[in-house]
Parts: C-alpha cells; structure tokens; sequence
C-alpha cells in the first residue's frame, strides 16, 4: 500500500510507500509510541467512522513527525509536532503520521489517498 500526493498541479508524488492502518482502538491508542524511529518512506494511518476532532500526542514518541488531518482525502490541516512533547487537533476522519519533513509540500486543500 502507498500513500499518494495530489497537489492542485495535479502532478502526483509517493509519500510513503510503507503504510501501517491503525484499525482498532488499542493500534490508534498506541500509535507510534515507544518506537525509537521510523522509516523515511513510511506512514501511519488512523481512519475514523466520521469528521470529528482528532487530538494527537507526541507522549513516549522521541522523534518528531508530520501529522496530516483529511476530510474525505482533502487535506484539512498539517502540523509538524516534535517529539515528546507535541500535541495538535484538527477536524478529520483520517489523520496520516508520516517523518518529519515527509510532507513538507503537503498543502490545506491538496489530495491524499491510499493505493494498493
């Protein structure tokens, strides 16, 4: 599974070619703490029955990310959080977690979407 970047160009780009769904409660709870790293080509994703506000914490996570917030594949709201001690909310029914830096040209209103 990949992770693809559409911008308004229309020009898509792999975000993450190594993708992990949290699905069940215990996979979202832990998300990606107590890891020590995590690839540069990978993604953590979170999919939620319905847009809410989706709260992040970086508690027991040492290294920095990218978090994305998508409604219906758009995205919503990005945030860099750094480690340990970042936190971020936005509304979503997704919210992706990629590595620091992963989506640095990932604009509010662009597309991001899972392929197989």
């Amino acid at each position: 599974m990949r992770l693809v970047h559409r911008p308004d160009s229309g020009s898509e780009t792999v975000l993450a070619s190594d993708v992990d769904v949290a699905r069940s409660t215990l996979e979202q709870a832990r998300g990606l703490m107590f890891r020590r790293s995590i690839p540069d080509d990978y993604a953590l994703v979170f999919p939620f029955d319905e847009p809410d506000t989706q709260w992040l914490h970086m508690l027991f996570v040492p290294f920095a990310i990218d978090a994305v917030w998508l409604v219906d594949g758009e995205v919503a709201a990005k945030k860099r959080l750094s480690a340990f001690v970042g936190l971020g909310r936005g509304r979503a029914d997704t919210v992706v977690e990629l590595p620091a830096g992963a989506a640095e040209s990932v604009a509010v209103g662009d597309e991001l979407r899972l392929v197989e």
